[in-house]
């Protein structure tokens, strides 16, 4: 398109994600805060200052919109196609656009049978790609969510690392809170008949300093 762009990320994001949006052609600002969502205002600011359009994928109706139109219709499809009977959906909150159009249109769709849950990081602790309800959410509080699931950042990585190693996926740390999740929903008996469908929104590749610091301190030990 020929524009500028210019991303502000927290300091609690892996630097790997700079190197990536800079080979990208994006200028990268780093903020000294944890969460994105604490710096909104002063992205908002800065944009019209400088003349710049700021997206804001946490308050713009168009994350939700297109969740809506299209993961939700891809999904729906991909379960027609191969013959699923949906139990379940679980996934991550992070702006809590695809998990909320997620459960508007399955729930509209096939009725209050298929269960929503959500993932959010256990209180105090940092998964990226994922925050807790209560810092704010646009969209998930216009749809019905049977529950939101805490899990530890330790969590998140083993279950990566357990999908990485039975399945060939590497996926991110946000995918791997949702593995631990589902897993724990199973262990209290709310996996109910039917089959699951787990969202996978990241890849591993971007989490290579958490992952290495994880296998450096858990060395000699199993996963």
């Amino acid at each position: 398109k020929g524009l500028k762009v210019k991303l502000y990320l927290p300091a609690t994001i892996q630097r790997a994600s700079d190197t990536i949006l800079r080979v990208m052609g994006a200028e990268v600002q780093r903020v000294p805060k944890t969460l994105t969502v604490e710096f909104v205002d002063e992205v908002d600011e800065l944009a019209r200052r400088e003349g710049g359009s700021h997206l804001n994928q946490f308050e713009n109706n168009a994350n939700f919109k297109v969740h809506l139109r299209y993961t939700a219709k891809e999904l729906d499809l991909q379960v027609r196609e191969a013959f699923l009977s949906l139990g379940g959906i679980v996934g991550g909150i992070g702006t809590s656009g695809h998990l909320s159009a997620l459960s508007l249109y399955f729930k509209s769709r096939y009725g209050k049978s298929v269960r929503v849950y959500g993932v959010q990081p256990a209180p105090g602790t940092v998964i990226p790609g994922i925050r807790r309800v209560e810092s704010g959410m646009k969209w998930l509080h216009y749809v019905e969510v049977d529950r939101v699931v805490d899990v530890h950042p330790d969590e998140a990585i083993k279950h990566a690392i357990r999908v990485a190693r039975s399945e060939g996926l590497f996926i991110g740390l946000s995918s791997g809170a949702v593995v631990a999740a589902f897993e724990k929903l199973r262990a209290e008996g709310l996996v109910e008949e039917g089959d699951y469908v787990l969202v996978f929104p990241d890849h591993g590749f971007k989490y290579v300093e958490q992952f290495s610091a994880f296998l450096e301190r858990d060395e000699g030990q199993h996963v």
